[in-house]
């Protein structure tokens, strides 16, 4: 197996994360709608995001995944906010998901970033890897919203 390298997100590397984004999104479980527009516009938006922090996981030149979001101040110091993890499919179920998010980790704590959270699908595959990567549901915290 090739060694993964890992490479700030940029506009320079942008177009490998857009279609990763619509090929993984667009397939089981989600099997969502991307379009490039719509892919592209969302992942370009957060790439100029303030405190803008991304990575794209690469072996011999072919995208694993890519990880982005933002840091934010607290009262408690800066946070992380994960917006996007996504793992090329063919990957999926290797652990390639679990070694970015460390990565991502490690990297968030050398910026002393104190903490990291996200939001994902209950009771999903998703909410399975991130308990199984040490994650807890946040109870002081209430997702709400309003459709219009």
């Amino acid at each position: 197996m090739n060694m993964t390298e890992m490479r700030p997100l940029t506009s320079e590397n942008l177009e490998q994360c857009i279609e990763l984004y619509m090929n993984v999104f667009n397939h089981e479980p989600w099997n969502e709608s991307w379009t490039y527009e719509m892919a592209k516009e969302r992942l370009s938006d957060l790439l100029h995001t303030p405190k803008f922090i991304g990575y794209l996981f690469q072996d011999a030149h072919n995208p694993v995944g890519f990880v982005a979001g933002n840091s934010k101040v607290s009262y408690q110091g800066l946070t992380y906010y994960l917006a996007e993890l996504c793992v090329n499919n063919e990957r999926q179920g290797k652990g390639h998901g679990s070694r970015m998010l460390q990565s991502l980790e490690a990297e968030l704590q050398k910026r002393e970033i104190k903490s990291l959270y996200l939001l994902t699908a209950n009771s999903g595959l998703a909410e399975a890897f991130y308990l199984k990567n040490d994650y807890v549901v946040n109870e002081d915290r209430l997702v709400m919203k309003k459709n219009f």
